[in-house]
Parts: C-alpha cells; structure tokens; sequence
C-alpha cells in the first residue's frame, strides 16, 4: 500500500504513482490559482486550511504507516470530508474526486469492496457539497449526481483492474525483502564460516610450527641435562639446537601475528630444504636416517606443504615410534610428486587414530588436490606417502 514503485514492478503501479503525484500537483495549482483570484476571504482560509489538512494527513500515513489515528481507511475518510467540503467552497472542486481516484485505490490495498466503498463516498460527498453551495435544488443535486455517478462508474472499473498489479507488487515486495533476508544470513554464514576456516588455518599452521617446535625444545632440554654431567659437548650440542630451534619458532610466530611479510621458510629448492630439515633431526636423535631427494622445481606454498608433512612424520616418529631407522624419499611420479616417508618403529592401528597432525596434513595437501596414505601396524613400522598432482605442463 504505502510502498514507493520498485524496478520490475508493473506499468500499472507506475502509472498509478505518477497520477497520485500529478495530483498533488494539479491541487496545489488549483489552490494558488483561487488563493489569487476573486474568491472571499473567508472562503480563501477554509480552502486553504482543508488543502493544509489533506495534505498534513497524507504526510503523516506515508511516512508513519503504523499510526493508529491515520490508517489507510482512516485517511481516505478524511479524504471524503475534505473533497465535500471543498466542493461546498468554491467552483471546479469537485475536479479533485476525479484527480484523487488513485489514492483511493491505492490506500484501500487491495481490497476492492473498500475501494469501491470509498469512492461511492467521494461521490456523495463531492454531489452533496457542489448542491449546497449551487442553491440545493433538485435539478442541480440529480445533474451533480448523474456528473458524480459517472466519474464513479469509471474508478470502480479501475478498481476491479487494480488489485492484480497491487498484488503482484506486494509479492515483488515479499521477495524483495525476504532476498534481502536471505544476503543477510548467507553474509552472516560466509563470515562464520571465514572465521572457522582461518581458526582451522592458524591451528594447523601453529600445530606444524610453534608446537613442533617447543616440542622439540623440551625433548633437547631433557637430554642436554641428563648428560650435562657425563658429555659435555654433545650437550653444548643440542644447547645450540635448543636455541636455532627457538629463533626459528620466533620467526614462525611473527608470520603468524603478521609481523613478517611471509613464511619464515627460507627459499630454495625442496630438496635442499628437506636435507636441511634431515640434518637436524639426525643431529638431534641420532637415529639413521637415509633420503633419496629428487630436485624438484615447485612454488613456495608447494615446498612449504611437503617440508610440514616431513616436520609432522618425523615429530611422530620421535614422540612415538621409538624406531632406529628411517627412510625418506621424494620423487618426481608420473602423475604427482610424491614424498615417501618409512620407520622400523612400532607402529599403530592407524583405523584408531585421531590425531590433530594427520588431520593436519591431510588438509594441508588437500588444498593442492593431493592426499595422504598412511600404512601402519603395530610392530611393523609406518609408512607415510603424500603426493601432490602435477600440473598439465609437469610443474608443481
């Protein structure tokens, strides 16, 4: 009812809102005309108190459509009183019933027994105040009825044509709001699910760095005074791990606090890095460990993924598998690289194991089309394999 035209609404509605505009126009113009010509000035007031009022009213149900006073019924009777009582003031008045049909169909929403109601109303009204300023007789009422009736004859035509396009207005309406609705609530699950994602994102990255590394940290720390007493130089040893270990945590939690610009992964060839990783962890357990490392051309984010799966398996196989030897192999297959990562350790039922790094790691090459198979039972050693698929011109 009180809605202002949309784009895709029908003609119809446009049209109805360019006459209820067009009307207001024509009223102010009718007025100023009369307030400048020879009508008496008493009669002048009243017209202009009436307009005043009309328009006060009009004002106040489009901008506060929940006013009790002033619902759209309650308009159009003030409506009726008005257009009678400016047709008992003065001439060609009661050209303002004809104007102001749209608004009659308009505020009746939709309803066309109200409609036809109220502008039946608008025609006595306008008949029964031109007869009594024109002398009241009863050539004059049956000559005002038969002008009245006629006008009125053609708004309930309108009437009965209207109330499709005002309902398919209101459904456009319905839609409208409730799309609007709808880009709301998927807004709000987009930045939840954001949110949750980047949680997801900074747990893993934390999981893979900081906690590996404060890991590893404790472990040194252990060893370093169990045998402070007996060697000292394998201690001062695993003391100098102890601090590498703890600069490179500090860069690490800078790049997650932003305060670097990338990862704190150096640059160069997977291989290198990976032999780097090896070294240490070698340095570090003293277990066996031989690798077969292809160089392999890839991107930083494709070297980050692999040199964190290495970090994983080889924190597992120190926290867990209490193995002598271990394997690590990284070649270039015909489909993906693959990375190939094997103990002599106890192994485990991997059906029975829920850890946050295998997860990890599963997720972490996922985000490249890869995956994760884990081979393991207990007493023979674990096989790790995570592989990456090539791109169609064989890079990584």
């Amino acid at each position: 009812m009180l809605q202002r035209p949309q784009r895709g609404d029908p003609v119809w509605i446009w049209v109805l809102h360019g006459w209820e505009v067009f009307s207001w126009a024509l009223i102010a113009l009718v007025v100023l005309i009369t307030m400048t010509g020879g009508t008496p000035p008493d009669r002048k007031l009243a017209i202009v108190a009436l307009t005043a009022v009309l328009a006060l009213c009009y004002a106040l149900v489009r901008m506060r459509p929940g006013n009790r006073l002033l619902r759209p019924y309650g308009y159009l009777a003030v409506l009726v009183a008005v257009l009678g009582g400016l047709s008992g003031l003065g001439d060609g008045f009661g050209v303002f019933y004809t104007v102001m049909i749209t608004q009659f169909i308009v505020f009746a929403d939709s309803r066309p027994r109200g409609a036809i109601l109220f502008t039946g109303l608008g025609a006595l009204a306008i008949t029964v105040g031109g007869s009594l300023r024109e002398g009241g007789g009863a050539d004059v009422f049956l000559t005002n009825t038969l002008s009245s009736a006629a006008v009125w004859a053609v708004a309930v035509v309108m009437v009965l044509l209207t109330p499709r396009a005002l309902a398919q207005r209101d459904e456009r309406a319905a839609l409208r709001a409730e799309l609007k609705s709808t880009q709301v609530e998927l807004a709000e699950v987009y930045q939840r699910q954001g949110a949750a994602e980047e949680r997801e994102r900074l747990a893993r990255e934390i999981h893979d760095t900081l906690a590996q590394g404060f890991a590893s940290i404790i472990v040194l720390a252990e060893a370093a005074r169990s045998q402070l007493a007996v060697d000292v130089d394998r201690s001062a040893q695993q003391l100098q791990s102890i601090e590498q270990t703890a600069r490179e945590n500090l860069a690490e939690a800078r790049v997650l606090v932003g305060a670097a610009p990338s990862s704190g992964v150096a640059p160069g060839s997977v291989a290198a890095t990976l032999r780097r990783t090896l070294d240490r962890f070698t340095e570090d357990t003293g277990l066996d460990v031989s690798a077969e490392l292809a160089d392999i051309d890839c991107d930083q984010p494709t070297r980050i993924a692999l040199l964190r799966c290495t970090q994983e398996s080889l924190a597992n196989i120190r926290k867990h598998a209490a193995a002598t030897t271990v394997g690590v192999v990284l070649a270039h297959g015909p489909d993906a690289v693959e990375l190939e990562i094997t103990d002599d350790g106890r192994g485990f039922a991997v059906e029975d194991s829920h850890g946050f790094g295998l997860d990890g790691m599963r997720k972490r090459l996922a985000e490249f089309g890869g995956g994760l198979t884990v081979t393991s039972s207990l007493g023979d050693g674990t096989r790790i394999l995570a592989t990456i698929p090539l791109a169609p011109d064989g890079q990584v």
